[in-house]
């Protein structure tokens, strides 16, 4: 199976070229590194241009004009190039609605900042990695990364059961927002790291979709009687009308 395509996009208007190492360091981790780009005005003094494995882009000296260039190439590269996962290093938070929009169709987006870094575009990315040492990475909390996997996929049958339509199943890309919403779940904590791996991981208890941005996922009730029968009490399973 080929590696991942990873595109790293960085506001280097906003974030010191000192970060440099680590943001390719972090990038890897998620899979190969195919696109690194710089957008800053390199018409001025940058340390950027003496940092390695980047190519920069020289985005002029207007207002946000590094931040526009890098989001029209972000979805550019989500509509054309096959990038499955995007890194924004930024701590800035215009990025906020790109990093939704590219969530929105299917993909993976970390987000690396600094401590200033705005929590909306924190919490619009799939997962956010602080930059300065100051601020280490912590734990996420418990709920976050659930032991019981059992446990976990009840909670998914409840929530497609929510928001399914006619038996039609539940938009895959609405899952992850829904489940962080109400149960606090980051699909990045876990091993499978995508939505999709995870429900393709279980075919006794999903049934999925093509991939498409409106690939929709719907559960099987036989394989979740069997689940319940072998590991959960009957009275913990969340009934919806």
């Amino acid at each position: 199976m080929s590696a991942r395509r990873i595109a790293v996009l960085v506001d280097g208007d906003n974030i010191s070229a000192s970060h440099a190492p680590k943001v390719l360091a972090e990038a890897a981790r998620l899979g190969r590194v195919d696109i690194a780009r710089v957008y800053a005005a390199l018409n001025q003094p940058s340390d950027w241009l003496r940092a390695q494995g980047y190519r920069l882009l020289h985005a002029g000296a207007g207002k946000n004009a590094a931040d526009l260039l890098l989001s029209i190439d972000a979805m550019e590269l989500a509509l054309e190039s096959g990038v499955e996962s995007f890194v924004i290093a930024s701590s800035d938070g215009d990025f906020t609605h790109l990093a939704q929009r590219l969530r929105e169709r299917g993909l993976h987006v970390l987000g690396l900042g600094e401590n200033k870094a705005p929590m909306g575009f924190r919490l619009a990315c799939t997962e956010f990695h602080c930059l300065e040492e100051g601020e280490p990475k912590a734990a996420p909390p418990a709920e976050e990364n659930p032991a019981d996997c059992a446990d976990l996929d009840l909670k998914i049958r409840s929530m497609i059961a929510r928001y399914s339509t006619n038996g039609t199943g539940m938009r895959i890309a609405e899952l992850g927002p829904q489940m962080h919403r109400t149960h606090a779940v980051r699909i990045s904590t876990l091993p499978e790291r995508t939505w999709r791996a995870y429900l393709s991981s279980r075919p006794a208890l999903y049934q999925l979709d093509p991939k498409s941005p409106e690939a929709k996922v719907r559960f099987r009730p036989e394989g979740f009687a069997a689940l319940q029968s072998a590991a959960v009490p009957a009275t913990t399973v969340q009934r919806r009308g």
